[in-house]
């Protein structure tokens, strides 16, 4: 899995590498940029910045794809920054107070692409300082004496700046890292006690007491079935990550308590294709299950049905499930909290690493969680 990665990161590297060699190169031949060839540190120092930002955007492009928007977003920042360039190479004015201010717009755009909440959090305090240090720039650069290699203040004033986001942007990190531990300890906790179902198990229980009343040979497996899923739950549901083949045992167990529950016929289909050794956080798929027996299964007489996939693929885990329901007796607000509780694992556990989708019609409820492994 290792190799895996080392190789994958390689890949990502080496892309974004011949990508940027070959926009430099177009760059350089169309006039759009010039090369100071005799500063190799400078020419080294801004090409590997860009390759770094390349090999990122190739290594995430299987997750661009899917956001479809932030991918837009991040095309219309680059067209921005090579009009930037061919507009100062055009203005035939040393140091152009336009250009410096169209290049803080880029840097600050990218900031609010990428971190948008941190950036709506802290845009008071940044932009006002940039906004006053490119007037003081203006001020000083259309001054009748004005001589560039005489105003290394201003610039040094400039580049004063630029560290002001990295710093906020460490400080909210460090807050982050700070408090994720107990935010993460009260999410598991949250999950356990939702998991741990006291409606499912009495009325499992009370299945099993008519089951040995009636003398009946399903009667053990209830008891093995039912004491495998409290065990999951107790033990390994407080583990960061488990064996995903684990995981599915446990899906299996739970629908198969419940096809003994049911009287009437539910149709089940549960489609496994997972052959990789994945580990992934417990007790995830169960919230999507649960709603769709308890709001789905529960809510109709006759004709009910569960679709259930779970499928891997290139390091990535999807899980389908869909169901039919009676939307007059489908309580809204019990799955929302449900829903609400995953994302806030999901969000705490796989950053950024995750897509969640559903669609609802009149009596079809379907959902898609997709998990980035590696």
């Amino acid at each position: 899995m290792k190799n895996k990665k080392l190789l994958k990161y390689g890949t990502s590297l080496g892309i974004g590498t011949a990508v940027m060699a070959l926009v430099f190169s177009l760059l350089y031949v169309l006039d759009i940029i010039i090369i100071p060839i005799n500063d190799v540190d400078e020419v080294l120092l801004v090409f590997c910045g860009w390759t770094i930002a390349a090999a990122v955007i190739t290594h995430n492009f299987h997750y661009l794809k899917t956001q479809k928007p932030l991918f837009i977003k991040l095309l219309g920042l680059f067209s921005f920054f090579v009009f930037t360039l061919v507009y100062d190479e055009n203005s035939n004015m040393v140091d152009n107070p336009i250009t410096i201010g169209l290049l803080i717009t880029f840097w600050v755009l990218v900031v609010a692409v990428l971190l948008p909440k941190f950036f709506h959090k802290y845009k008071y305090y940044f932009l006002p300082i940039y906004g006053l240090v490119l007037l003081y720039f203006s001020y000083i650069r259309f001054q009748p004496n004005y001589n560039s290699a005489n105003n290394e203040d201003s610039f040094e004033l400039l580049a004063f700046t630029i560290p002001i986001l990295i710093i906020l942007w460490v400080y909210e990190q460090w807050k982050w890292v700070k408090s994720l531990k107990s935010e993460k300890s009260q999410a598991e906790l949250q999950l356990l006690k939702s998991q741990i179902n006291p409606h499912f198990f009495f009325n499992t229980l009370n299945n099993l007491y008519g089951l040995t009343v009636e003398k009946s040979d399903k009667a053990p497996e209830v008891v093995l079935l039912l004491s495998d899923m409290m065990r999951y739950t107790i033990y390994q549901g407080k583990e960061d990550v488990v064996p995903i083949q684990d995981e599915i045992k446990y899906l299996e167990n739970y629908i198969e308590l419940h096809r003994i529950r049911y009287q009437k016929n539910v149709q089940i289909h549960f489609i496994n294709s997972i052959i990789s050794e994945y580990k992934i956080s417990p007790l995830l798929f169960i919230i999507l299950l649960e709603n769709a027996f308890k709001h789905g299964v529960e809510t109709l007489v006759e004709n009910a049905f569960i679709f259930i996939e779970i499928t891997e693929e290139d390091g990535y885990i999807n899980f389908v499930i869909e169901n039919n329901y009676d939307k007059s007796l489908t309580d809204q607000q019990q799955r929302g909290i449900g829903l609400d509780n995953l994302k806030q694992r999901l969000d705490l556990i796989y950053p950024q690493k995750y897509t969640y989708k559903e669609e609802i019609s009149v009596d079809i409820y379907k959902a898609k969680l997709t998990l980035q492994l590696s």
